[in-house]
């Protein structure tokens, strides 16, 4: 029989704690669904108590809950140093929270108990008892997060087992194995794991419930995680996209589609497993902190294939470059184009935009030659599908779509002379489109946003699409240094809208003229893509 892997998710409260990252109440509550959907059986949502927006949380949330299936989880810690349960005004604040399912934090390294606590271990081990048995006694499900577990075990075994023993022989449902410091290694990892289900054995604990809470400051949460799924533990605790402090928690994502897809337990459905890359892009907009481009399973270069080796493989079987299909999880496989494609690249590329080059040999080899040269002069494709989209067009169809025409175009900067330290910026364009020649200024704060600005004003008329599209990402980049000022700059300009994002690249003497290409592009092909007749008649 399969069996059954739980998954808890930290975002909301450990996840938060990432540098940069600020969540509201109102981003708290948009994120449950989300997470619920990726098939997450418990959430954390942050301390009642200890966090004036966390108790406003739950509150927000016993009004109106979201969640379907998923359960709520309040984290909090033990009572304190000689205090009751039923006299700690935190432990007071969980209760009032009316989450069903609380965690608490819980000392198991003697040293943190002797040194940080300032107290016996024997207080400590009172501390954890009764504060799961006076929650117990009051119906509430209770969880123990055993901080530095393992850092603690390595030093002292028999106090870190004690301290586990003391939390289930009190009542609570789990107790969840903490790599604290986040510096342990998967043999370490494995090996506690095995020694204290032995140990917990001896004590007449036969199958206790046991989870991990790993971070990655190794470079091995993921790998943690896994290593004591396979020792036992059947809860794993992590966050979406591995956010959290210093180097992160455990990214739930990748762990669930590695223990889900490669091994025999069961955490998700076929459905929640698909929302992976959906769930981890809609989080990440919430958060306002993108996903690495390379993560594991959901980043956009997941399944991007570079080499002209690779391609010419993938055109026979795309697995046999791939170690499981990216719909499996959401993603796609992407083609991308560079000096080191060969033909099937290209061909294989020009499929993901609806171009079948199969019996077009010339075109082919005109597009690899094409994007060789390019690439030498400082063009980039790999991460500029709607400029190679372009250039496959012009060279298959015979020109590119024409949807205005430049005329010309200027912009400059200037200061005001009662206030050097203002500066502004402005354009002028001159396009002819949709019968007329059309003549703009733009004003922005800098040279690029000024022309964005003329120019959007000049076409909106004629393309009142264009009101929809968002400037998202700008990259420059300085090529060949050493020629100072003569260097040639390449720029990344990433585009918007509803239907999705898209990147096109330009190169010139100085950056206001790579921006400018890179811009012309961006506008053609959204138009392109969302399927808006071209009008640059003069």
């Amino acid at each position: 029989m399969t069996e059954k892997v739980f998954v808890y998710d930290t975002t909301l409260r450990d996840g938060a704690q990432q540098e940069g990252m600020n969540l509201s109440v109102a981003d708290k509550l948009a994120l449950l669904p989300i997470i619920e959907a990726m098939g997450a059986d418990y959430i954390e949502g942050g301390w009642p108590g200890a966090i004036p927006r966390d108790t406003e949380f739950f509150a927000r949330v016993r009004a109106a809950n979201p969640l379907q299936t998923a359960q709520l989880v309040a984290f909090g810690a033990t009572c304190k140093v000689g205090v009751a349960p039923h006299d700690d005004p935190q432990i007071q604040a969980l209760i009032a929270s009316e989450a069903p399912i609380l965690c608490l934090v819980a000392k198991s390294d003697i040293r943190h108990v002797e040194q940080a606590l300032r107290t016996t271990g024997d207080e400590n081990l009172r501390m954890i008892t009764e504060s799961v048995k006076y929650l117990r006694s009051l119906n509430r499900e209770v969880m123990i997060d055993l901080e530095h577990f393992f850092d603690g075990f390595a030093f002292d075994p028999e106090y870190a087992t004690s301290a586990a023993v003391a939390a289930l022989s009190s009542g609570a449902s789990w107790v969840i194995l903490c790599d604290t410091n986040g510096g342990t290694l998967p043999s370490r990892i494995a090996a506690t794991i095995g020694d204290l289900r032995n140990r917990l054995r001896d004590s007449g604990i036969d199958a206790p419930n046991l989870g991990i809470h790993a971070h990655d400051d190794g470079g091995c949460a993921v790998a943690n995680t896994i290593t004591a799924v396979d020792a036992g533990c059947r809860q794993i605790q992590g966050t979406v996209n591995g956010y959290g402090e210093r180097t992160g928690n455990a990214n739930l994502i990748t762990c669930v589609a590695d223990l889900q897809i490669k091994t025999p337990y069961q955490l998700v459905t076929e459905v929640q497993l698909s929302n992976l890359s959906k769930v981890a892009y809609a989080v990440s907009e919430i958060t306002n902190i993108s996903p690495a481009r390379r993560q594991p399973y959901i980043g956009v270069s997941a399944f991007a294939h570079k080499a002209g080796l690779h391609a010419s493989a993938i055109r026979i079987n795309p697995d046999l470059y791939q170690h499981i299909d990216p719909m499996v999880v959401g993603n796609d496989m992407r083609m991308l184009v560079s000096d080191m494609a060969g033909r099937a690249s290209i061909e294989l590329k020009a499929r993901e935009f609806g171009i079948d080059l199969s019996s077009n040999k010339f075109a082919l080899a005109q597009i690899t030659d094409r994007v060789k040269a390019a690439e030498a002069q400082g063009y980039t494709y790999d991460a500029a599908d709607a400029s190679f989209e372009l250039l496959i067009r012009e060279i298959v169809f015979g020109e590119r779509p024409c949807y205005f025409e430049i005329e010309s175009w200027s912009t400059h900067v200037a200061t005001q002379a009662h206030n050097v330290s203002q500066t502004y910026s402005e354009a002028n364009v001159k396009i002819h489109a949709g019968g007329r020649r059309i003549m703009r200024i733009g004003e922005g704060v800098g040279p690029v946003d000024a022309l964005d600005s003329a120019l959007r004003t000049a076409l909106k008329n004629v393309y009142p699409l264009l009101n929809s599209f968002e400037l998202v990402d700008f990259k420059v980049r300085i090529l060949d240094s050493t020629r100072g000022t003569a260097a040639i700059t390449r720029v990344l300009i990433t585009l918007k809208d509803d239907a999705g994002e898209w990147t096109t690249v330009g190169v010139g003497v100085d950056v206001i003229e790579a921006s400018w290409e890179a811009l012309i592009d961006g506008y053609i092909c959204g138009l392109m893509r969302n399927g808006i007749a071209p009008d640059c008649g003069k």
